[in-house]
């Protein structure tokens, strides 16, 4: 009998036979996987391969041998297509599927590696899928991921972790502390983590992660070096200043209300200032509710500034904290 028959008698076989049961008997299954794999590896390249893979993990679950296979596998066809080979995509989808129907928390690396590996979208989604709903500790394998991986998979580890589902404003907190510890830390000029770093800071203002105030200061003083040599726009600035509103305490606010009597130094001297800028400024400082911010923004009252920017300072002092 032709050998591509036979394969695809014995997925059917296979297939008929586990539905046909309220479960499988554990023995029988391991045999059964152990067969198929070896069926797959002999025709690798067959028309009825992606049903291999896809029975496999159906009929696979809890044996070790058969999960690292379709682990190894994945890896290898991610390295492969890395390195400028093409990809058989029905292939990547169905181990994929066969991964994620294992539910083995030890796929997370192959499922990353996929996600990360410049396959189409809708492979990369399959592959971030999986990674999402297996279960296992996938907020300390991005942890991990950030520390040690090169900058785009820190970008791609950042992603996965604020995009998830499953993982709460804590753990989606702590990821985008370390995605912007990680960023500052690099002396290189790397796009992958600028663009975490300033994700980071939107992450953290909208989380108000308070214990990233040592970090947005930092940030805030790059970005304004930045802004000022014309290396990034007023809008990077301004989120800047927001990020120090939102998770800032009384450091922030001292950074914060020194800028502040700058600006209204200049603005007294030159009658010069920027609209945004200033106004960012004063409603981050009412954010923080720093009382040592209240000369600087009660000074705005006695300047020729704009009604909204008055109106906010007098905003901002109202949301002042006394110590009583």
């Amino acid at each position: 009998m032709d050998k591509k028959i036979c394969v695809i008698i014995l997925f059917v076989f296979f297939t008929a036979h586990l539905y046909a049961q309220d479960g499988v008997n554990s023995a029988t299954s391991y045999s059964s996987a152990e067969d198929l794999w070896r069926i797959f590896l002999e025709n690798p390249d067959s028309e009825s391969s992606a049903d291999l893979l896809i029975t496999l993990g159906i009929i696979g679950k809890g044996n070790r041998g058969i999960i690292e296979n379709l682990n190894n596998y994945l890896i290898g066809r991610n390295l492969l297509y890395k390195s400028g080979f093409n990809a058989d995509y029905s292939l990547v989808s169905a181990c994929i599927l066969a991964i994620m129907e294992l539910g083995d928390s030890s796929s997370y690396h192959a499922l990353f590696s996929a996600y990360c590996a410049g396959y189409p979208e809708i492979i990369a989604s399959e592959a971030y899928g999986a990674l999402d709903v297996i279960p296992g500790n996938l907020h300390q394998y991005l942890l991990n991921a950030l520390w040690n991986n090169p900058p785009e998979e820190k970008l791609a580890a950042f992603r996965a972790g604020i995009n998830s589902s499953r993982l709460g404003v804590s753990e989606r907190g702590q990821l985008a502390e370390l995605a912007l510890e990680q960023a500052l830390a690099s002396a290189e000029d790397n796009i992958d983590l600028n663009v975490m770093r300033y994700a980071a800071v939107l992450t953290l203002t909208q989380l108000r992660w308070t214990r990233a105030n040592a970090l947005a200061i930092r940030h805030y003083y790059r970005v304004q070096s930045d802004f000022l040599n014309d290396v990034v726009s007023k809008d990077r600035f301004i989120e800047a200043i927001a990020c120090l509103g939102a998770v800032g305490n009384s450091q922030a606010a001292l950074v914060l209300g020194l800028q502040l009597g700058l600006i209204n130094a200049r603005m007294l001297n030159a009658g010069s200032f920027d609209p945004e800028i200033t106004l960012a400024i004063v409603r981050s400082l009412g954010q923080i509710g720093d009382n040592a911010a209240f000369d600087h923004l009660l000074y705005v009252s006695n300047l020729s500034y704009p009604d909204y920017i008055k109106a906010a300072a007098r905003e901002a002092i109202e949301n002042l904290k006394w110590v009583r």
